[in-house]
Order: C-alpha cells, then structure tokens, then sequence
C-alpha cells in the first residue's frame, strides 16, 4: 500500500505493529503516554472508545498534520472487563472465568489528523469462546509467562491459541486492532492506497 501521508501508531504493542506491517503500511511507532488509570471505568463500548480517543489526540497534538491511529483492546463478560492480570491468582481467576463460556473482545480504535480537522473513533466487537479448561492446563498456561500484559489473560496469537474453541467476527480484532475496518477508512480519505 501507497502512503500520501506519514502515519503514527499510538501504541507500543508489538501485535498492533506485527498486524499493520503485514497489512503493507509504512508508518513510525509513537506510543501515547497517556496514564490509562485516570480515565475512568464505564460503559465497555465508551470506555475502550474513549481510551482510543485519547491517546490518539495526545499523539495528535505532537504531529498535527500526520494521520495517528490509536486503539485499545478489553476483555468482557457478564459485563465485566477483565483487564491485565497482576499476578498469577488474577490470571487464575480470570481463566477460570472464561473456561468453557463465550465473552467478549471489545477494540476501541481512533484515527485522527488535527491538521485536516479528521476524526474517527469506533469500536469492533469479536464474540469468542472457550475450551473447558482443566487446572493443569491453567496452570502449564500461567506458567509460560503469556497471560501478563494481556487482557483477559491469553493472547489467542500465541500459545493461547489453544484455548479458542470458536470465535465469531473479526479475528484481528482480538488480536488488538481491527485491520479490516482501519485500512477501509485510510482508503476512503486517501491516506492509503492500494499501489501497483
């Protein structure tokens, strides 16, 4: 893909990077150093959105007249977000969770050029369930070192890939960012397009 206009990823996920490297886009990695604790929890839908938002007006502010993409990935069920564990028993307790269920992977995304006065925010839905996890396998999973940093404990491109028993929708989404949906919206203002 052909850019008009240097992009900025607003985030230090090397998933989100790995993600849009293999989608073709040329761009510079500019993490937001927004504090998350300060936004406070609510709605999932407004909050992931608004953490998205964000970071990518804090990135936005710094380059104005440079296209930033922004996002941010939660885990929900029963209307619960399960954020990043803390230590090995809020991993547990989180896997537990979802052993054998269905829930949810929320991505907020943002992308916004303060200079063209253009802003997109949305957040993408995926639908996954669960294996039934047995305690060995929790336990051979925490070990591995895996479930931190992540939300909700499992990374489904990693060795997590064998808890997924299905999911329903997009799987970059779970991943940590929708591609589909940020390429289509790149294209549509001419920041990106499809080359030769």
């Amino acid at each position: 893909m052909n850019s008009n206009s240097a992009l900025i990823l607003a985030s230090r996920s090397p998933r989100r990077k790995y993600l849009l490297e293999k989608a073709g886009l040329s761009f510079e990695v500019i993490p937001s150093g927004i504090d998350e604790t300060k936004v406070p929890l609510s709605d999932p839908d407004k909050y992931v959105r608004q953490l998205a938002e964000i970071k990518a007006q804090d990135i936005a502010k710094q380059y104005p007249r440079r296209w930033v993409i922004a996002a941010d990935t939660i885990v929900v069920i029963n209307d619960m977000i399960l954020g990043k564990p803390d230590s090995e028993e809020d991993a547990r307790t989180m896997l537990n969770q979802l052993s054998n269920r269905t829930h949810q992977v929320l991505t907020g995304y943002a992308l916004f050029c303060r200079d063209e006065n253009c802003f997109h925010s949305n957040v993408i839905t995926t639908q996954v369930r669960f294996k039934k996890l047995n305690a060995s396998e929790i336990e051979w999973y925490i070990h591995t070192g895996e479930p931190f940093d992540k939300a909700g404990a499992y990374a489904i491109q990693g060795i997590g890939t064998f808890l997924v028993k299905s999911i329903k929708g997009s799987y970059t989404n779970v991943v940590g960012l929708p591609v589909c949906e940020v390429i289509e919206f790149l294209i549509k203002k001419n920041v990106v397009a499809i080359g030769k």
